[in-house]
């Protein structure tokens, strides 16, 4: 595999100061527009990086369920390794790869817990099946075989199988408080568009980044 000379230009577009919105949320709100009207495959999901108490640094893909001028939402095992991490040090950062675009959107913030309310009003709006299967798992723990996660999910379906399943008391989201945005464009010969939002208060700096 010759991953030396496997390369491409980024031809599709330019990004200009002029371009960029005051409002860092605004901005990701448009490119999040154009990505959903490009369908692309999931465009929605994004990775997140968390540390553990030790500094040591964990990637997964969430799905982004909710975005305002107050943070990022998503949704998870509050036992998971990721809340581990986030009890330990609310720092995070976010990253959307948007490839076929040849747009990434990277942030950073701190992370909050969201009240069970919140919680409840998003778990009420998933899929049954969903809902059974964060009863059913006991996310990032150890489990010898799949086998044994199905019997756990059947398990949970026989014990909700009449009326609404409630929501788990392990089960709940985090809003990330964005304070920096970075917005790249692919550029030819690697001289990439990349512009920084970082809050000064309640306001948003711009700065073009060297590619």
């Amino acid at each position: 595999m010759d991953l030396e000379n496997w390369r491409r230009e980024y031809l599709k577009s330019g990004l200009n100061r002029d371009d960029m919105l005051d409002s860092p949320f605004e901005q990701f709100r448009v490119w999040m527009q154009e990505a959903v009207r490009s369908e692309l495959s999931d465009p929605s999901a994004m990775c997140i990086a968390t540390v553990d108490a030790s500094g040591r640094p964990t990637q997964r893909i969430v799905l982004l369920k909710a975005f305002d001028p107050s943070g990022f939402v998503f949704y998870t095992n509050l036992g998971s390794r990721k809340a581990q991490d986030i009890a330990a040090n609310e720092q995070v950062s976010l990253h959307f790869p948007w490839h076929s675009l040849e747009r990434q959107v990277a942030i950073n913030g701190r992370a909050e817990k969201l009240s069970a309310t919140e919680a409840l009003k998003y778990f009420a709006t998933r899929p049954r099946g969903s809902q059974l299967a964060a009863w059913a798992s006991r996310q990032s723990s150890p489990i010898s075989t799949r086998q044994l996660l199905m019997q756990q999910f059947e398990k949970m379906k026989e014990k909700f199988s009449d009326g609404e399943i409630p929501l788990p008391d392990f089960w709940g989201g985090y809003r990330v408080v964005p304070d920096r945005f970075e917005f790249w464009q692919g550029g030819a010969q690697r001289l990439h568009d990349r512009f920084e939002y970082t809050r000064e208060g309640e306001q948003w700096d711009i700065h073009r980044l060297s590619p």
